[in-house]
């Protein structure tokens, strides 16, 4: 794909849990903390889930010497198949919509789940794209280990 016209993130994850515990991995606060952010820490009191259609949620990725918000707004919730939420950072500019979201989980059978992420938006350059991209990959490698450690 050539990178000057790159407009969001696409990733497959098949991941070794029912369909439920992945919906609950992305809807759950605790859940939620303990993976998005990869190796950073996500402090449980700086979680917030409204999991419901115009419902908004927000966090803070805690690292020595910086704090990064994110936040947005639920979009669509089909539970146990997937969701549609905004996300912004804090660097977005306020009247932004930021970027849309979708996964979608489908069960493989077995305990087994895949995890569908597409991100858009077109709000970010190629090259924050890419680094966005590397991010999530790290988010779902804790997503997986997560799921391993609190089936």
């Amino acid at each position: 794909m050539d990178g000057g016209t790159r407009q969001g993130i696409d990733l497959t994850r098949v991941l070794n849990a029912p369909q439920r515990r992945v919906f609950a991995a992305w809807t759950s606060p605790e859940d939620f903390a303990a993976w998005y952010g990869g190796e950073a820490d996500v402090p449980l009191d700086r979680v917030s889930m409204d999991v419901r259609p115009g419902g908004s949620w927000s966090l803070v990725i805690v690292m020595p010497g910086v704090e990064m918000p994110f936040h947005g707004v639920y979009r669509e919730v089909s539970e146990p198949d997937g969701l549609v939420l905004t996300l912004k950072d804090g660097s977005a500019p306020k009247e932004s919509e930021g970027e849309t979201i979708t996964v979608t989980f489908t069960d493989l059978g077995h305990g087994t789940t895949e995890l569908a992420f597409q991100q858009r938006g077109g709000n970010l350059t190629p090259e924050q794209y890419a680094a966005a991209e590397d991010g999530w990959e790290a988010f779902f490698d804790a997503l997986a280990a997560r799921l391993a450690t609190h089936p």
